[in-house]
């Protein structure tokens, strides 16, 4: 497939290049500073997400968001997603995948407490954590592109190891055996291509942990 990945040179961004590349996908790396792509494999896209059009991502079959606001301008994850929404609108492709977050998932099986509800939620993280929440309420709303938001594990972990294995949920927060609600950025890539390539949650929300 044909796949451009929105901030490529950033954490997430970078393991699912990685991981895309290795499947044999054509990969288009789309970021502020070309400089910080050095894949040869790849071709690079310089465009701020808010400067991006249609016409930049019309040939992708995949568009994927790992935007991740700077510390002060949280706000930005609302008004970037607005942004491709705007864009994509009218259109069967791109589909957009979303590196989303966890603060949104629910902790109680009625689906009334979400993890930036708890009383022990970081208040460090809860700007993102809302800001990330709203923009996924509203992309929720959108009936006119098609698109997935993928949240991880409460713990998000940048060195984790790649087992190549993980486990799957749809708005509830995972815990795995030994009660850790984890998953590194390794699998996570896998998890994200995977979807990419087999297209299960269509316009919807799921979760993946480790096992």
């Amino acid at each position: 497939m044909k796949i451009g990945i929105i901030a490529a040179s950033g954490k997430a961004g970078t393991m699912i290049m990685k991981e895309a590349i290795s499947r044999g996908h054509e990969v288009t790396a789309i970021v502020r500073n070309a400089a910080k792509i050095t894949d040869s494999q790849v071709t690079v896209l310089e465009r701020d997400i808010l400067e991006i059009s249609y016409a930049d991502v019309k040939e992708f079959d995949i568009l994927v968001d790992a935007f991740n606001a700077p510390h002060g301008q949280e706000e930005l994850h609302q008004t970037t997603l607005a942004h491709l929404t705007k864009i994509l609108a009218g259109h069967k492709t791109p589909r957009l995948i979303v590196v989303g977050g966890a603060g949104s998932l629910y902790v109680d099986p009625a689906k009334t407490i979400r993890v930036m509800d708890t009383p022990d939620f970081p208040d460090a993280f809860l700007p993102t954590a809302s800001n990330m929440g709203t923009a996924f309420d509203a992309l929720k709303a959108n009936n006119e592109i098609t698109w997935t938001y993928l949240s991880p594990s409460a713990m998000f972990l940048p060195d984790g190891e790649r087992t190549g294995s993980y486990t799957v949920g749809l708005d509830n927060l995972l815990a795995n055996a030994a009660g850790a609600s984890e998953i590194s950025y390794a699998d996570y890539a896998i998890a994200l291509l995977d979807e990419a390539e087999a297209g299960k949650h269509i316009n919807q929300r799921f979760t993946v942990g480790s096992k």
